[in-house]
Parts: C-alpha cells; sequence; structure tokens
C-alpha cells in the first residue's frame, strides 16, 4: 500500500487538469505573442486563465501577472520594490517579515540587507502567530513594504491578514502575502484584506509545477527581474507555458470547500488519533489552521528515523519543509516557536489532500505507534 501525506510540498495533478492541459502540448500549441490563428487561440486561452484566476481572488484581470511559482513572485516583490525606491531615492529602505516565511521571502531579505536593506524579523508566539502590537510598532517612514504569510507551510498557521492589511492600510505602507499554502483552502479577498501583492502558484492545489501568479496591485510600479520580449504586459518577459497556465485556471475552478471540509475532518481526527500515543505534541494552532495541515513531535526520537521506517512500510511524509529537506540544520519554523531542538528534530509533518483516505490515515496509525515504540526503545534519551 502507498499512502502520500506530503501534499504540504506538492499534489498529484487532477486528472481533469491534465486534460484540460494536454491539446496545449500536441493540438493548441501556439505561442501566445504570435498574430495568427494558432497564436490567437493561445491567448484566449491565457486571458481566460487570468480571468479564471483574478475572480478568485476578487481582483481584476489586469491585475494577475503569471510567474514560474511562488518563489519567482516572492523574490519579484521583494527584490523589486526595493529596487524600485533605490533609483527613486525615497529613503525607503525596511521591510517588515516575519521568522517563520518560506525560505523565498528569508533568502532575499538576506540579500536586500548586503545591499542596504533593513529587516525586522517579527516573532511569533507557541502557535506560530504573530503580535499585531509589535507590527504597528515595527512600521516606520523608511517602510516600504510588509510580507507576511497567510498559511504557514510547516506548522499550519493563518494569520489573521484582515487585520494585518488594515494596519498596513492605516499606516500607508505595502502590504505582500505569500498565499501558496492557503490558495482555494482558505478564502482570500484582495479588495477587503487591502492586500497590495499576492503570491500563488498551482502545485499546491493539484496543478502542475512550475506556473504560479502574482497579483500586483492597479497602479503599482516595481523594478522588473525578467527583461526580454516583454511579455506579461511588459512586467515580465518569458514566452508564457501556456500548458501550465491552462491547468492552473482548471485546478482552481475545480476546487472547492466541500474537499476543503473532508480535509478538515480528516486533520481533526488524525490529530485525536495521533495524540493517544504517549509523549506527542501537536506544533501550531488548534484553531485557525490549515484544513491540510499535520505537525507532530514525537519527543526522545529522531524524525529523519520515523520518515525511513513510514517510507519503508510504503507512507511518504516530510521531517520539515520540503525545501530545506537536503540540509540537517533544524527548522527555523520549529525554533521561531520556541521548541527545544529535540522537540524540532523529533517532529513530523503530515499534510493530507483531497484525495486523502479514512483507510490511508487508518494504514497509518496501525503503523507508527509500534515504529514509535520501537525507536524509543533504541534511543539513548529515554531511560
Amino acid at each position: 500500500m502507498k499512502v502520500y501525506l506530503d501534499n504540504a510540498a506538492t499534489t498529484k495533478v487532477d486528472e481533469k487538469v491534465l486534460k484540460e492541459m494536454l491539446p496545449y502540448f500536441t493540438e493548441k500549441y501556439g505561442n501566445s505573442s504570435s498574430m495568427h490563428l494558432m497564436g490567437n487561440e493561445a491567448k484566449s486561452a491565457l486571458e481566460k486563465a487570468r480571468h479564471t484566476i483574478a475572480k478568485s481572488v476578487n481582483a481584476k484581470t489586469t491585475e494577475i501577472y503569471f510567474t514560474s511559482g511562488g518563489t519567482e513572485a516572492n523574490n519579484w516583490v521583494l527584490k523589486g520594490l526595493f529596487w524600485k525606491n533605490q533609483k527613486l531615492e525615497t529613503g525607503k529602505n525596511h521591510l517588515i517579515t516575519t521568522k517563520i516565511e518560506h525560505d523565498s521571502i528569508l533568502k532575499p531579505c538576506e540579500r536586500l540587507e548586503k545591499q542596504g536593506g533593513k529587516i525586522t524579523y517579527l516573532d511569533v508566539n507557541k502557535e506560530g502567530f504573530i503580535d499585531l502590537e509589535q507590527l504597528k510598532k515595527a512600521i516606520t517612514k523608511e517602510t516600504f513594504l510588509v510580507s507576511i504569510m497567510h498559511g504557514n507551510n510547516e506548522i499550519g498557521t493563518i494569520q489573521d491578514i484582515e487585520k494585518i492589511g488594515k494596519i498596513c492600510k492605516e499606516k500607508n505602507v505595502l502590504f505582500h502575502t505569500d498565499a501558496c499554502q492557503s490558495y482555494t483552502k482558505i478564502p482570500i479577498d484582495v479588495k477587503k484584506t487591502n492586500i497590495d501583492f499576492l503570491t500563488l502558484n498551482a502545485h499546491k492545489i493539484h496543478g502542475p509545477k512550475g506556473i504560479g501568479a502574482l497579483y500586483i496591485k492597479e497602479g503599482i510600479e516595481m523594478t522588473y527581474l525578467l527583461h526580454g520580449g516583454g511579455h506579461e504586459k511588459g512586467k515580465r518577459s518569458g514566452t508564457q507555458n501556456i500548458p501550465g497556465i491552462v491547468g492552473f485556471a482548471k485546478a482552481v475552478e475545480i476546487a472547492n470547500s466541500k474537499d476543503v471540509k473532508k480535509m478538515e475532518k480528516l486533520r481533526d481526527k488524525f490529530i485525536e488519533k495521533i495524540l493517544d500515543i504517549p509523549n506527542t505534541t501537536l506544533n501550531g494552532p488548534k484553531e485557525n489552521r490549515l484544513p491540510n495541515n499535520i505537525n507532530i513531535s514525537f519527543n526522545d526520537v529522531e524524525g529523519e528515523s520515523i520518515g525511513g521506517y513510514l517510507e519503508n512500510a510504503g507512507i511518504f511524509v516530510s521531517t520539515g519543509s520540503a525545501c530545506m529537506s537536503n540540509t540537517l540544520s533544524s527548522s527555523h519554523v520549529l525554533e521561531a516557536i520556541k521548541l527545544k531542538p529535540l522537540q524540532a528534530n523529533s517532529s513530523i509533518r503530515f499534510s493530507i489532500s483531497k484525495y486523502t483516505t479514512e483507510k490511508d490515515l487508518d494504514y497509518l496509525m496501525k503503523k507508527i505507534p509500534d515504529i514509535i515504540k520501537k525507536l524509543r526503545r533504541l534511543s539513548p534519551l529515554v531511560k
């Protein structure tokens, strides 16, 4: 039996999505910039998809720009705004973010610091929530952007972006949120929440890899990362990935609240069962949590060992953020919520999807208690 529980890293492409994409590889393969019938056919599909994604977040179609994914979109916002302010000599060189952001925010921040940028990294509490008062106090006249993710990829924390957006509007500072994990799972309205920039991607929602989108509020100008043929209204050069874009829009179109409620029900049932294993703790909040996220510390055993035994049983999970799985360092997210190193290193992220079944989780629950018992017997940490 094979059980895939690493959906926060990537998801299976929905068959309806694949079916929608296939003609744009083999029959309707024109370049959307070409001024002939096949080019126009591709352009029509491109703009239809743009409309679908814009509508899903209450944006204008003209405010959606396609990218290669969430990482590019995040880099574009942070670097593009910083460089624009440098060029105009506005004196705005301060950016506010959090200690639990994805690396596609934290790494660009490191680069900007080397270029004269000043970064404030907000603390979070033990459940991963920021302190809104700390945010208010951190904003200065030099602040050009607040970038705070919507749903955390490791511990599932959903920040109150409506309150954050209100603070940013009152302080007259731009607001960006990375919604790659929350998109289609948690409703997002860019107007209601005063969002100026919104990062989205496809492969977390049963769409293809290598395609994402950035919402840029009308009237905001940034420096561009990519220069060339002037695609995406001159702001993001590069021939558009029409099959990917079409697949992205289809994944958005078929996403629904019924699947979200199913995931929430499975999540809650699984958390209740897994915590019956002695000396286990849930990382992240019980409420305001992504519907597909479960992060557990098994204490006194190594997460890598648990992951290895589970893989041998045909169960695929993450021992931290997939983007960091090639390093031996502890999760910066778990460090930020003040987990001790031994607790952090014993954590496993189980992330479910609309395809996850009770049978899958029953199989996991049949295997994991014995794995934990065995590893604790072998552990020098257990007396």
